[in-house]
């Protein structure tokens, strides 16, 4: 074998060699982001998650979901199986069961959802969906935590309008699953939380922990020319929406 010869073989071994390194290195991080994404969600392989759906609040017919809604499931489901688990749909009054066997993604606020309502008074005592004034011009309510109000704002006020969602990791304790809540002041405000979830998971794993409970306030801008694609970040409201009001005073 000529030293020609000898040069390209060593050459391809080398190559081949880094090629098969630069692959299982490729192959170990994408298995340690897999798994940090099941840790955070609760979603270890094989696992299973409840997806439950809420009702449009101002339809007639209590079977019906809104579109944003039925996108922002859909884009839940996906997630699920992202993480090798599997989902299962129910509707929000055919919910019968507790909390801790498996995750639970509840979207919608508490018109819509009963079981939104559920865990707000269980487990974040201190955030509430409130009437807007009589004058706002509008029927939606106001996110309420603590002393902060979140009010939505109609086309009217502002271009396209103003709304928020409440998003929230509760229910945590050892050997259970989370509880995923997406509450938002209208169906296009719930899908932009669950997109922001979903491409945020990783910070909000690195600011709270893997196992740690939080509830963050989300602001939507101008859904009617942007949907659900333009959402920003709008306070930290676990302190407040963890603590129980105190008793009024006589």
């Amino acid at each position: 074998m000529t030293d020609g010869v000898l040069n390209v073989v060593l050459g391809l071994i080398a190559s081949a060699i880094s090629a098969g390194l630069g692959w299982l290195a490729q192959s170990v991080r994408r298995r340690r982001r897999l798994e940090r994404e099941r840790a955070f969600f609760g979603l270890p392989a094989g696992g299973e998650a409840l997806l439950v759906a809420n009702r449009h609040a101002s339809s007639p017919d209590p079977h019906s979901v809104a579109r944003d809604d039925v996108y922002a499931l859909m884009e839940l489901a996906a997630l699920v199986r992202e993480c090798g688990a599997r989902s299962t749909l129910t509707s929000h009054d055919e919910v019968r069961q507790g909390l801790g066997d498996k995750t639970e993604f509840c979207v919608g606020g508490p018109d819509g959802n009963e079981r939104t309502g559920a865990h707000l008074a269980s487990w974040l005592p201190g955030a509430a969906f409130v009437a807007p004034p009589a004058d706002a011009g509008h029927p939606v309510r106001t996110l309420l935590v603590g002393e902060r109000e979140f009010a939505f704002r109609p086309p009217s006020e502002q271009p396209g309008g103003t709304a928020y969602v409440l998003l929230a990791r509760v229910h945590l304790r050892p050997g259970s699953r989370p509880v995923f809540l997406i509450a938002g002041q209208t169906a296009v405000s719930n899908h932009a939380a669950v997109r922001h979830l979903a491409a945020h998971h990783r910070s909000l794993a690195r600011r709270y922990g893997p196992d740690g409970a939080f509830a963050v306030v989300l602001r939507v801008v101008n859904a009617r020319a942007y949907g659900p694609d333009v959402v920003e970040f709008e306070a930290d409201v676990t302190a407040a929406a963890t603590a129980r009001p105190r008793p009024a005073e006589a």
